[in-house]
């Protein structure tokens, strides 16, 4: 990546905060450059931490995308990968078989149907995957501490606006689902059936299903 350089006058001094705050009004049709730049600044920085250990094993992003899915949904469909990531077949077959080849994912047939492969982390790709979330988390939790009380609220609010209005619903019950299964195999209830795992990340056309249907 080539070199950006910033005059010595544009530079914040020390302990200045840097970003200038802007106000808050919104005018239509003002772009909003400074957010724009923000958002990839901040992605920069937040892919680094495991792009260094991601370099030094010879894989990419594509990898770190697929460990972190099948970590937080263990038994899901290649199907539903693909529904997740929204990336070519043979895209995701070529990261697959990598990680498969190296020991990190146990690609098993279906109790129903031997032609479907559910995906499992190894132990091995279970400490990499956990790796990542420890790493994010800490540059995550860092960054909210300096922005003041309620600012995780506030930082998912904004995050769910910025997805698709007819894939918030779908994409928060999954992270919901998600969060429900570790909690249970946190607390030691893992020994609880799961449910099929053809059966909830499914979805027509190109859409997740909901993975956590609403009650009644």
């Amino acid at each position: 990546m080539a070199d950006i350089n910033v005059s010595a006058s544009s530079r914040p001094a020390k302990g200045d905060p840097g970003v200038p705050a802007r106000s808050g009004g919104l005018g239509e049709g003002d772009p909003l450059v400074d957010v724009i730049e923000l958002f990839f600044f901040a992605y920069r920085n937040f892919v680094s931490d495991p792009d260094e250990i991601l370099q030094g094993i010879g894989f990419g992003r594509a990898h770190h995308r697929v460990l972190h899915f099948v970590n937080r949904h263990p038994g899901m469909r290649v199907t539903d990968l693909l529904d997740i990531l929204r990336i070519t077949k043979q895209s995701l077959g070529r990261v697959l078989r990598e990680l498969v080849d190296q020991g990190f994912i146990d690609s098993r047939a279906g109790a129903s149907d031997r032609r479907q492969r559910l995906l499992h982390l190894t132990p091995k790709g279970e400490a990499l995957a956990q790796q990542f979330v420890t790493l994010q988390s800490h540059r995550i939790r860092r960054a909210l501490e300096e922005c003041g009380p309620d600012s995780r609220e506030t930082a998912r609010r904004f995050l769910v606006a910025m997805i698709d209005p007819e894939d918030r619903g779908p994409v928060e019950k999954l992270i919901a689902r998600a969060d429900q299964q570790a909690e249970a195999k946190t607390s030691g209830a893992s020994g609880k059936a799961s449910p099929p795992a053809g059966g909830s990340l499914g979805a027509t056309g190109n859409r997740p299903a909901p993975l956590v249907r609403p009650a009644g």
